[in-house]
């Protein structure tokens, strides 16, 4: 099933959730929940624990309740003692991480100078960062899966664990996609390649037990109350709690709100 076959929900304005079930083109890639957001519309906002502060990292679903935020998902890979892997720049300012000199995939947003998108993925390998004077306010690393060239840009390794993404489509906006069973990387990209061409370029931001997604309650409401099944609600972890503490997260919410 092509990327064009989604039926979307639109539980906010310039937000849509649905699911993606590609198994007849791409038999090795599992069902994704899939956000589409309109940075235009959507703020973009990166969060790490101990500039909160906060003793331990909460985990996905505290994240959401503290900071308000619509969507909130794990930024990426981390030490084990919490030390984000990557850069990580939150409102213009480092938050300790250092460049990964293999991982070429950086999301960024809130742009500082005139003229930028509002949210991208940069591709290191071709594209340039000024670690000192950032042209975004915001800014995750994490690893390159799909460049804008079709290539897919990880090893077919053969381990599986759940993904999550993020890919930035030809029209601008971004998409957040989480899977909802373990899969590789390659076999992720070569299927995003093949049956989603609207998707530009994309990241893979982490994978394992650190991968998750939550939407606030208030989307999943209003969702609700809209006709139809809403297959991606039942999809998602929706317990009480995450899996595991994520010392940092990255937060959309509307930009007409007053913000988290």
């Amino acid at each position: 099933v092509s990327a064009q076959s989604i039926e979307w929900e639109r539980p906010a304005d310039d937000l849509a959730i649905g699911d993606w079930n590609p198994a007849s083109l791409c038999p090795e890639v599992p069902a994704m929940v899939v956000s589409d957001i309109d940075p235009l519309r959507y703020r973009i906002s990166v969060h790490y624990f101990r500039n909160e502060p906060l003793q331990d990292p909460p985990d996905i679903h505290e994240w959401q309740r503290r900071t308000g935020h619509d969507l909130v998902f794990n930024a990426g890979l981390f030490r084990e003692n919490f030390t984000y892997l990557g850069l990580l720049y939150g409102q213009g300012k480092s938050m300790g991480g250092k460049r990964h000199a293999s991982w070429m995939g950086l999301f960024v947003a809130e742009p500082v100078e005139p003229g930028l998108s509002r949210a991208t993925i940069l591709d290191l390998s071709v594209d340039a960062f000024d670690e000192q004077r950032p042209s975004y306010g915001e800014a995750a690393q994490s690893l390159m899966l799909l460049d804008r060239t079709g290539k897919v840009r990880v090893r077919q390794s053969g381990k599986q664990s759940q993904q999550t993404l993020v890919g930035e489509l030809q029209n601008g906006h971004i998409v957040i996609m989480k899977t909802t069973e373990v899969a590789s990387l390659y076999a992720i990209g070569l299927c995003l390649h093949e049956a989603y061409p609207q998707i530009r370029q994309a990241m893979a931001m982490d994978g394992g037990s650190s991968s998750d997604l939550s939407i606030s309650p208030a989307i999943q409401k209003s969702a609700a109350k809209m006709e139809g099944r809403h297959p991606w609600m039942t999809l998602l972890n929706t317990g009480p709690t995450g899996h595991v503490g994520l010392p940092a997260v990255i937060g959309i919410s509307p930009r007409s709100a007053a913000g988290p």
